[in-house]
């Protein structure tokens, strides 16, 4: 967006999709919770219990 022509850093849009970014960045940093994990874990047991056996 920075780069593009007629913009510039002090643009309402160009801030919002920098928060936006940063704010992502630092979820994207975040461990994943145990209690999310196990959850998938089981999921992925109930997945292969309910699959037809070849």
């Amino acid at each position: 967006m920075a780069g593009r022509a007629g913009t510039r850093a002090s643009d309402p849009n160009t801030r919002i999709a920098s928060k936006l970014k940063a704010l992502y960045s630092a979820i994207e940093q975040e461990p994943i919770p145990d209690t999310f994990l196990d959850l998938l874990e089981k999921l992925d047991r109930a997945e292969q219990l309910g699959k037809p056996q070849s």
